[in-house]
């Protein structure tokens, strides 16, 4: 069973870099460094910072600070279905663009989840790939106690699978890339690295 890709330290200074990545959290974070690394690049070396915003409100600050007004760097992004409205008014306020399309951010370089990365991940895997990374976790009794839960029962394995994870997501990211087949990278997460 694939482990967490060694992660060397992707941290460049943003005023040095190149471009810059904008994602909602550290999970988003931590994913796209363990498929770079996958994928045999070295962000920091290639002048590609990923920042987590620490939430898709964030987006409008981050967005003054690294783009056309600011330091004008090379952007992209990353966000869940959910925060897809924060990310596109935040690319429109900063000039980026009007009346957006999830297309027309996608030619900003900006993707979408269709639900969120995990969703995304669980997709790309299947369910019982994604629980044998949690048996190598050593933690297939704590989910079989979570799917126990009455309110939890009537969920599907996949959702089950989500839940279980939305605590542990920053841990678990890297891990589900480490186990995917690179053939099968759900496309976000693909194209968002594919076009820097």
């Amino acid at each position: 069973m694939p482990t967490e890709p060694a992660l060397r330290s992707h941290t460049v200074n943003v005023t040095d870099a190149r471009a810059v990545v904008l994602v909602e959290g550290l999970s988003d974070r931590r994913a796209l460094e363990a498929l770079a690394v996958r994928r045999g690049r070295d962000l920091a070396a290639e002048g590609i910072a990923v920042v987590s915003i620490g939430g898709a409100q964030s987006i409008g600050r981050f967005l003054d600070r690294f783009g056309p007004q600011g330091f004008d760097l090379r952007l992209a992004g990353l966000c869940d279905a959910a925060e897809e409205g924060d990310f596109r008014r935040g690319l429109e306020r900063a000039g980026l663009g009007s009346d957006l399309t999830r297309a027309d951010m996608e030619r900003l370089d900006f993707y979408v989840c269709v639900e969120d990365l995990e969703d995304e991940l669980i997709r790309s895997l299947d369910a019982a790939a994604v629980e044998q990374v949690i048996v190598a976790q050593g933690e297939f009794g704590s989910f079989r106690t979570f799917q126990k839960q009455l309110e939890k029962r009537q969920l599907t394995r996949e959702e089950q699978l989500r839940g279980f994870m939305w605590n542990r997501k920053i841990r678990y990211a890297p891990l589900l890339v480490g186990a995917l087949d690179l053939d099968r990278v759900p496309r976000p997460l693909d194209r968002v690295l594919a076009h820097l």
